[in-house]
């Protein structure tokens, strides 16, 4: 039986939760910086506590169209984990590591990319995503094996259902980092922790709370 409840997280435990979510971002962003071989700069990471519910308006609107990368956890921590960016991200990330001018196509309906665009956008994802996991294992000490990702393009609406049945039992709530990469938001992308609770209390636990 989990001992947190996310209802009621003091505010020393919602900082270890929002440092998390920082040096988490800080690994994307090198990360992000090594492989497109560019100076990409972050800012501040706006992380918060939400419910499900929630989610779909801060991303935009429910029927906009968004890629999602979905990981599983498994291990000391076990959940789900998926890395969410808009169009204009989307397009920018693949020009830029297509070596094109970032701004070609900016606002192309995704389900239009080729198919060596997808392929290049879900390694994006993916190096993204399992930044956000090794800083994550390495704050913690907790060991954190990851799935196979899966790279969906979607509604918001729908991209949300699959962690929000599947997670509905455990709690309403997520833990969303939102992040901005690089000059005149080159790349804008929220990035959801969904640990099981007992998870929660074992990333607490290792950092002392």
């Amino acid at each position: 039986m989990a001992k947190i409840d996310l209802e009621e997280l003091n505010d020393m435990q919602f900082d270890v939760l929002k440092e998390i979510g920082n040096i988490g971002a800080g690994n994307a962003t090198t990360a992000l910086s090594t492989m497109l071989n560019i100076k990409v700069d972050m800012s501040v990471p706006n992380v918060a506590l939400l419910p499900f519910s929630e989610i779909g308006s801060v991303v935009g609107s429910e029927e906009d169209t968004v890629v999602g990368i979905l990981l599983g956890l498994e291990g000391d921590i076990n959940g789900m984990m998926m890395f969410i960016f808009d169009t204009k991200s989307a397009h920018h990330l693949v020009n830029s590591l297509m070596m094109r001018d970032i701004h070609t196509n900016e606002d192309a309906d995704l389900t239009t990319l080729a198919e060596m665009d997808m392929s290049a956008l879900n390694e994006i994802g993916n190096i993204v995503a399992g930044s956000y996991l090794s800083a994550l294992s390495g704050l913690t000490g907790l060991k954190a094996v990851s799935s196979v990702p899966s790279l969906t393009v979607d509604m918001v609406g729908a991209l949300l259902s699959v962690p929000a049945t599947e997670f509905g039992k455990y709690g309403d709530k997520l833990l969303m980092i939102q992040s901005q990469f690089g000059e005149l938001d080159f790349v804008t992308g929220y990035f959801l922790l969904i640990p099981e609770l007992d998870s929660y209390d074992k990333i607490l636990s290792s950092l002392g709370m």
